[in-house]
């Protein structure tokens, strides 16, 4: 089995490291200036992979962040994945030709299906899809608009079409430190046979090690934020307790 990953995220909003309650976005809290020089402590602080949000992008429909993660990718030893605003080849592109390990594509799977799908056939394990969804359905547009797809179905028709690795959110845990929903997670990997990695809630270790639990469902991994910047345990102790690093 691969190892459990660890994923600090950094959301980038006017050039900023922020984080959102819900992905309110009059609920913004101001954790750094430099997302590029967040992602370097990341790195020094043993992080594999990190986890960057554009958050202008996700509402403009286009990068608008993306200078610090491309910088992040040239300069860094840590993979870096990105999502937010990319809706075309030619963003694509840009990050994957420019270092970057995986590229998130979010809303364009209820929007473009057929863009994603020539994506995943195009860059396979370097497209990851994110599934971001409220009471079960998906939700698009930096979280402005609730579709009527389920997740779940999403997710299993993805995996059809070659997708190996799909982000999954409960977005009325995000920011919330209110702990995962790990059981959504793991019926999420479940139903799509793929890699899934958990996004939103996380607050303690402890969450951390209930979602490692569900690896042999396809829990593969946790991204984590506010806790983080709240200081409610350090990168370091994470990565040493839940991945043996």
């Amino acid at each position: 089995m691969k190892p459990f990953v660890l994923y600090p995220a950094i959301d980038m909003r006017d050039g900023k490291c922020v984080r959102l309650i819900q992905g309110d976005y009059n609920q913004e809290t101001i954790y750094g200036d430099s997302p590029f020089e967040m992602a370097e402590q990341f790195a020094q602080d043993g992080a594999e992979w990190i986890h960057m949000v554009d958050l202008d992008g996700a509402k403009a429909g286009r990068p608008v962040n993306n200078e610090p993660v491309l910088k992040a990718a040239r300069e860094l030893k840590a993979n870096i994945q990105i999502g937010g605003g990319i809706r075309n080849a030619a963003d694509v592109e840009l990050y994957l030709e420019h270092g970057v390990s995986r590229v998130i594509l979010g809303s364009s799977a209820i929007t473009d299906p057929d863009f994603v799908k020539d994506m995943l056939r195009q860059y396979g394990e370097k497209i990851a899809i994110g599934l971001d969804a409220k009471d079960g359905y998906v939700s698009t547009e930096g979280w402005l608009q609730t579709s009527t797809v389920k997740a779940a179905d999403l997710g299993q028709e993805l995996a059809g079409h070659g997708a190996e690795t799909f982000i999954f959110t409960d977005i009325a845990t995000d920011g919330m430190l209110s702990g995962p929903n790990t059981e959504s997670t793991a019926a999420i990997a479940r139903a799509t046979g793929k890699s899934v990695i958990a996004s939103g809630g996380v607050s303690s270790i402890e969450d951390l090690l209930s979602l490692r639990e569900h690896q042999q469902d396809g829990v593969s991994g946790a991204i984590i934020g506010k806790a983080l910047y709240t200081k409610r345990f350090t990168l370091q102790d994470a990565l040493k307790q839940v991945t043996d690093k």
